[in-house]
């Protein structure tokens, strides 16, 4: 925890997927990538988030998707049934996450996808609060649509699949670029180097230790 922040990592599936909870004990919630992906681990993630709830036992939770990859979405269905909201994704995104089977399909992963309602998350006006006062970082590369969510004061930065602790984000995959990575790459390293980094999957890192 660091300023009026705390955050709360997860890692789930079997990509290793992070899913964070960014939020400020008020019952104001910011839940990034659902990657919950069977009973039990939405089952972690909803005992954490109740104990999120303010002094009335009110719940304000916004959903966003850094990116519009499966492993990043595997409990989107249930997410937003839960707390009956859309996931917001960047519109150059919203063709991934429309189609999880086409997804599913390419990976070899023998599931059903199902179906969930997502938003503009460059259009949506959120509520006035620390938790959603973040920067939309757009940075293309790894898919059309990736984003980085920053909280300038906070020196906080949620970089999706983006940047990585000794690593950054593949582009092997349809809608990968590498000419637009390094150019989202070059745009995050212009952050102060003392800015914690929660990537997409693996270890929290620094801008700093990062960019050296």
């Amino acid at each position: 925890m660091q300023g009026m922040l705390e955050i709360k990592t997860f890692e789930f599936g079997s990509f290793g997927t992070n899913t964070y909870v960014v939020s400020d004990r008020s019952g104001n919630v910011l839940l990034v990538d659902p990657a919950c992906s069977n009973p039990y681990e939405c089952r972690l993630l909803q005992n954490y988030m109740d104990t999120l709830r303010d002094a009335e036992h009110r719940q304000q939770v916004v959903i966003i998707a850094t990116h519009g990859h499966l492993d990043h979405l595997w409990g989107a269905q249930w997410a937003c049934k839960q707390w009956g909201v859309a996931v917001l994704i960047h519109p150059a995104d919203m063709p991934l996450a429309e189609a999880m089977q086409q997804q599913y399909d390419l990976f070899g992963i023998p599931m059903r996808a199902q179906g969930f309602p997502v938003g503009n998350l460059l259009e949506t006006v959120l509520p006035e609060t620390e938790v959603y006062r973040f920067e939309v970082i757009e940075t293309p590369g790894h898919t059309p649509g990736g984003v980085c969510l920053y909280w300038e004061r906070e020196k906080l930065l949620l970089s999706g699949d983006t940047l990585f602790r000794m690593g950054y984000g593949r582009t092997d995959l349809p809608g990968g670029n590498t000419s637009q990575l390094t150019e989202s790459l070059e745009r995050l390293f212009t952050l102060p180097p003392d800015t914690r980094v929660y990537p997409g999957h693996g270890e929290a890192t620094t801008i700093g230790a990062e960019r050296s």
